[in-house]
Formats: structure tokens, sequence, C-alpha cells
């Protein structure tokens, strides 16, 4: 939640109402509340005195009662050390109001703690130096959306506050369309479904996200509705677009992997799932299946339409990247494999 001008001086606004929260240590809380934030960081804004419980200065210790005003201070990168680097970047559009971006694989959207550097922000900011909205912030000027770093695909970055606003609220309203392409393990029983199952921290692991319909997690769950249509069967994958109704944290992730179709490649939703060893003929077959899994080198998910309406001329807008050429491979070779069309 950001602060009104009030209350500038304080980047976050938390209040602990949740019954949940009473008796918790105020660092597990703050965690809980900010998971892009690391334990440790967290622990070290509590004992830098950027962090207060009812305008006090708190341990991170400390156990909360419930009802508390928690603001924070975040020691974010200032503009001095927001620095531009001359990484090149595929502009798929670019005019005076925004400019669309098709991310690569392995890219982080904006610098979070442990990645300062080489993100898309740093990138745009050499593209485009001054010219970059602020509303989100200093540390992610222009960034309306975010995709995960190892998530490929279409990005829109304002450049004026009023391209943001609007942009931002299309996001919210979801008037502007977001579509993906997930390469998934196993063969669905559907055609097209809609997937709707609430989204929260994981119970025990704080860097997953997870399906949560019980439990003290699943108070702080929020509804989650995607969108499912297979578009190709290959054997023991399916191609599948998703549809984004709601922007939870991994969605798309974590809803394919809920139904048992986790997308091939996720280190993290991804489970163990193999090939089966009966189709593959030959031994170089398997090979170079593990070859092609090695390259893509993380999920094969793909952000490859995007549409809404510009901001400033109104005019309906849409836009296609195309597929990563390692997710492009995979998916060739399953079809030629799932057909019989491998030769040597």
């Amino acid at each position: 939640m950001k602060p009104d001008d009030a209350d500038a001086d304080w980047d976050v606004r938390l209040c602990a109402a949740n019954a949940e929260a009473v008796g918790m240590r105020l660092d597990r809380f703050l965690a809980e509340q900010m998971p892009d934030l690391s334990r440790s960081l967290v622990q070290r804004l509590v004992e830098e005195g950027q962090v207060t419980v009812d305008d006090r200065p708190a341990k991170p210790s400390m156990r909360l009662r419930g009802g508390e005003q928690v603001r924070v201070r975040l020691s974010r990168s200032e503009p001095a050390t927001l620095k531009p680097e001359p990484i090149p970047i595929e502009v798929v559009y670019e005019d005076d109001a925004l400019i669309v971006i098709n991310k690569p694989r392995g890219m982080v959207v904006h610098p979070a703690p442990g990645a300062a550097t080489g993100t898309l922000v740093n990138a745009v900011l050499a593209h485009c130096p001054d010219e970059l909205s602020r509303i989100g912030g200093e540390d992610r000027p222009g960034i309306v959306h975010r995709l995960d770093k190892d998530t490929s695909g279409l990005i829109v970055v304002a450049k004026t506050d009023a391209a943001h606003r609007s942009l931002a609220g299309q996001v919210q309203q979801r008037s502007a369309e977001r579509l993906y392409l997930a390469l998934v393990w196993g063969q669905p029983r559907f055609e097209k479904a809609i997937v709707d199952a609430p989204i929260g921290r994981h119970p025990t692991d704080r860097k997953r996200m997870a399906v949560v319909t019980s439990g003290p997690s699943s108070q702080r769950a929020r509804n989650a509705v995607t969108e499912l249509e297979v578009k190709e069967r290959l054997g023991f994958c399916a191609l599948l677009e998703a549809k984004l109704r709601t922007g939870r944290t991994h969605q798309i992730r974590v809803h394919c992997s809920h139904i048992g179709l986790p997308v091939v490649g996720d280190p993290v939703y991804g489970g163990t799932r193999q090939a089966p060893a009966e189709v593959f003929r030959k031994s170089e077959h398997r090979r170079r299946w593990e070859d092609l899994l090695a390259d893509l080198g993380g999920q094969a998910l793909h952000a490859y339409r995007l549409s809404f309406t510009h901001p400033s001329t109104g005019e309906r807008m849409t836009f296609e990247a195309r597929l990563p050429q390692e997710m492009s491979a995979l998916i060739e070779f399953l079809r030629q494999l799932s057909s019989g069309g491998l030769s040597g």
C-alpha cells in the first residue's frame, strides 16, 4: 500500500488487522506481507529503525497484539544509483507515451535485493533516459506490470505519468489483455478450462506460491482465475494458451501445476516430471531432448500477445512476439517425435 502525501516519508504502510497476525513476530509479519524482501533484509530494516509500530521503533522479535499500524521505509535504490546500462533490448513499439518490449528469458524486470543491475529498467533507462514515469517509485520507473525473470515476452513500459495511470488502470480492470503460451507436461482432459483457485504464500516455503484453500494461510490467499485453451497436443506434452483474469505472482505456473499440468522446465513448480522412456526410439533422441531442456534454461512460458487501449489516442493496439528460439526448438522436436518424423 502506498503512502499518501502526508506520509510521503514512508514507502509502505501495513495494518496487522488479520487475526493470524496476533502473536506473530514483527519480522515474520513483514516477510509475509512483503514477499519480495528477504528475511535478512527485513531484519536489517527493523534494526536500523526503518520500521515503526504505532509510530514507535520496534525490534524484529516484537510480538504483535493485532491492529497495529506498521510503517516501513525501504532501503531502495536512489535515482543516483539506478544507472542506465547499454543492454540490448528488443523494442516492438515506441512513441512519446510508452514503449513495448519483448523481454528475454533470464532478465529481471526491475532492481530488487540480489538484482541491483542488469535489469530491464537499467536497459530502458539507457534507451530513453529521463523519459520514464516515476509513479511506480524511483527503483521501478515506468513499470506497469511484471514478468518473472525466466518468463519471456511482451511488457509495456510507461514514459509519462498519464500513460502509467491509464495502463495500470487497464491492467487492474482487465481491459488490457495478456496472453501466454505455456508448454506443459501431460495431456489435458479439456480443450478449454477455467482454473479458479486462490493463490497465497506457500504454508511452509515462503519463496513459493501455492493454491491455498484451507488452514491459516488461506486467510491471506487472493482469488486467482486463469483461462486455459489447448493449442496443440504434443505426445506427452501440450501447448496451452493462458489468459489472465487476475494477476497474481506466478499465477499461470501455480495453476498449471495445481491441475497436474506443470510447465515444462519450471524449476519451482515443475516437480520431477520426466519424458517416458518408451517414447524415444533411439538413445540420440533422448539426448537431444535432454539438451533442448538444458538450453531452455527455465520455464517454457512466453507472453506472446499484449493488447491495450493507447492512453493518448484511444486506439486499441495489439502486439505479438514470436516464441524464443529455445522454446520453439523444443516444440518442434516434440512435433517430430509425436508424428514419428525423427530420423537418424
